[in-house]
């Protein structure tokens, strides 16, 4: 079975702040303009572009800009469609650092008509000088397993946070310390415990500015509280208390879980929108879809492996990826779910592969690469009864008298004129 992922530790409104914001949004539309991801593809309808007045919020470390940009309205399926192929990457611990990988990878999202999600870690918005902030469930105050920040860490992530939302990504949480295993580990929490945490991230989150000194600088264009819809729990551990607590304070889905290609359905009210099994080249056995279970399966818990097979290692994962889009495109059509780390494990290897597989698929016709909040977005827009119909096909399995026989048009209603009711 593949290893558990984790993380290495690693009311005024101001004229020039309106301006700066608005200046960011403005030449960030070629990622988000058709709405599929696919040159030609048939285009979603665009919510409107917010509106260039702040709302600061607290102490201006967020503030209330308006409707997101570059966020397609969804649309339900008509009769007989075959569904979009959606791919989520996401991105555990999201934080800008000396590598530059959130920024890198930014770009890489612009170039193949892609968003993507960015799990951020709230304590990479807490500078180590303020450590004992952090108050942990079962720990001692200003305990983390990943470490804090400095200050200018926290304003290169601020930055690419910013520009990130403003081009229709997603940013969601991997809550704080990343606390693992027993002695206090994430799986050992209880419903009250999850509360505490999620609010500390959004807390760290909210009040940046105070907490690095930095006053001048443009705040989030967002509000967390509405923002922060959805999570990856550390190490996949503690899923079961998670949902309960997130259900309660509005979360609308989890990436927690490990799951075959299929289609999606809820628990405990959440879109379990969980990472999968795709085929592992050279093995029998499947792995799962994150940077961390390919390196572990591949170098063990040595982050910087055999130079010699590094190469090699990449396009495994590269390979088992693509195998898996594709039994799915040519398939089932469910959504293939991808996670993955700003880490240069093993040379950097499984990141040219994630780079090499957004090239591949993101630009196919009918490929729609978006976040977990534009996929919960559609799933909610579409006929449960459709959705049901989905979840009945298995791993790769097509729809064998093709998708027009497969999801018809729904009879209509005895009594509607027309219905073979009415005309008896």
């Amino acid at each position: 079975m593949a290893a558990t992922a984790r993380i290495a530790a690693g009311t005024v409104v101001a004229a020039t702040m309106a301006a700066s914001l608005a200046g960011c949004a403005t030449g960030t539309g070629g990622s988000g303009d058709t709405g599929s991801g696919v040159p030609g593809a048939q285009k979603a309808k665009q919510a409107p572009a917010p509106k260039s007045v702040v709302r600061l919020i607290g102490d201006g470390s967020t503030a209330f800009t308006g409707v997101q940009p570059h966020l397609p309205t969804p649309q339900r399926m008509k009769p007989g469609q075959k569904p979009p192929q959606f791919v989520v990457f996401s991105w555990d611990g999201a934080g800008e650092d000396s590598q530059k990988l959130f920024s890198h990878f930014r770009e890489v999202a612009k170039d193949n008509h892609a968003t993507m999600t960015y799990f951020l870690s709230g304590v990479y918005m807490l500078p180590e000088s303020k450590r004992d902030l952090y108050r942990p469930p079962q720990h001692s105050p200003g305990r983390s397993d990943i470490g804090f920040n400095d200050q200018q860490g926290i304003i290169d992530t601020v930055k690419q946070l910013r520009l990130a939302w403003l081009e229709g990504n997603e940013i969601g949480t991997h809550f704080n310390g990343h606390f693992c295993g027993k002695n206090g580990g994430v799986g050992e929490w209880s419903v009250e415990e999850w509360k505490d945490e999620i609010n500390q991230a959004k807390q760290f989150v909210r009040t940046w500015k105070t907490n690095t000194g930095v006053k001048n600088a443009a705040p989030l264009p967002f509000d967390y509280d509405k923002e922060l819809i959805g999570a990856r729990t550390p190490c996949l551990e503690g899923q079961k208390n998670f949902m309960k607590a997130a259900r309660e304070l509005g979360f609308r889905y989890d990436s927690s879980g490990v799951n075959n290609q299929v289609w999606p359905g809820k628990k405990e009210g959440l879109w379990d929108l969980s990472m999968q099994l795709v085929p592992f080249p050279g093995h029998s056995y499947e792995q799962l879809t994150m940077d961390y279970n390919f390196m572990v399966n591949q170098s063990g818990t040595a982050t910087q492996g055999d130079p010699a097979k590094r190469e090699f290692w990449g396009d495994q994962m590269r390979d088992g990826l693509l195998d898996g889009f594709r039994r799915a495109y040519d398939g089932n059509r469910a959504p293939l779910i991808i996670g993955n780390h700003f880490e240069s494990w093993n040379g950097g290897t499984y990141m040219r592969a994630v780079e090499e597989v957004v090239q591949t698929v993101c630009n196919k016709p009918d490929v729609r690469c978006v976040s977990f909040r534009q996929l919960a977005d559609w799933l909610d827009a579409q006929d449960p009864q459709v959705l049901a119909k989905l979840r009945t096909l298995q791993v790769g399995e097509a729809p064998k008298r093709g998708w027009a026989s497969f999801l018809p048009a729904a009879p209509a209603p005895k009594g509607v004129p027309g219905s073979p009711a009415a005309r008896q």
